[in-house]
């Protein structure tokens, strides 16, 4: 059970588990409770067999601005490089990218430098046309730490992603409508309500095979063909027992199988 002073808040509606960034002061940037807190619910939320889709979202005015400065500072302080606790982040985001249940990021306010980043680890994205997202690593003589290095020009394309990683330009969430990233670009009014209608979508289609999909989509990220194409080959033949797929064609089919005696 989480509480309104929980750095993440949970809220578990039918299938769909709710989790809501809770740190609305500071625009939702990550810390290491934050991070701590993500974790255990990515933990739980795989394990939890009612849960079928995991949204992430933001209180407050944004969605997450990134990294927390403060404490960049306070670790720098003490005379550690704040380049040990991103090592935490990037892997708590890889962990999302490699989850076998889908992720819906829900998008406002700001979607920036490690909220883009914990964006770009999720399955879908849906975000408010007034968001604006960005890389903005460098504005600040940063550089990137939690993947959007690596992940972002295959979600908008090289020359977007260049262009947002070397000038650190935030841009409406409209700008990526032609990149195919953002499943759905709403007002914010109808942002929950299109969230929820995604979420429920994807949960419809709950099932093992669903899942080992997704675990294939990212094995076969950044693979060569012929070594994607025989990870995809083998996981077919694993689905297909496992699944008992033939029983669903034959269900499948049933109300479409025509006999000759139905036609006399």
């Amino acid at each position: 059970m989480t509480t309104d002073t929980d750095p993440l808040i949970v809220e578990q509606r039918g299938p769909v588990r709710w989790l809501w960034l809770n740190r609305p002061e500071r625009r939702n940037a990550l810390d290491i409770t934050l991070i701590e807190a993500l974790n255990k619910q990515i933990t739980s939320a795989e394990a939890d067999p009612g849960t079928a889709v995991i949204a992430v979202a933001g209180r407050g005015p944004s969605f997450c601005a990134g990294g927390d400065f403060h404490q960049f500072l306070q670790l720098h302080e003490r005379g550690e490089n704040p380049v040990g606790f991103l090592a935490d982040v990037s892997a708590c985001f890889s962990r999302i990218a490699a989850s076998p249940k889908p992720w819906v990021a829900v998008l406002h306010g700001h979607a920036v430098a490690g909220g883009l980043e914990l964006a770009l680890a999720c399955d879908v994205v849906v975000a408010a046309d007034t968001t604006l997202i960005g890389d903005g690593h460098v504005k600040q003589r940063l550089v990137p730490a939690g993947g959007s290095s690596v992940r972002l020009p295959g979600a908008v394309g090289r020359g977007l992603s260049r262009w947002l990683l070397l000038t650190g330009e935030l841009l409406p969430a409209t700008a990526f409508a032609h990149t195919g990233w953002i499943h759905a670009i709403v007002p914010a009014a109808d942002l929950d309500a299109t969230a929820m209608r995604v979420c429920r979508q994807l949960a419809d289609r709950h099932s093992p095979a669903q899942q080992r999909l997704k675990a294939l989509l990212h094995r076969i990220d950044g693979a060569a063909p012929e070594d994607a194409l025989r990870e995809e080959l083998a996981t077919f033949a694993d689905n297909w027992t496992a699944s008992s797929v033939a029983d669903a064609l034959r269900a499948f089919l049933a109300p479409h199988t025509t006999t000759k005696a139905d036609t006399e």
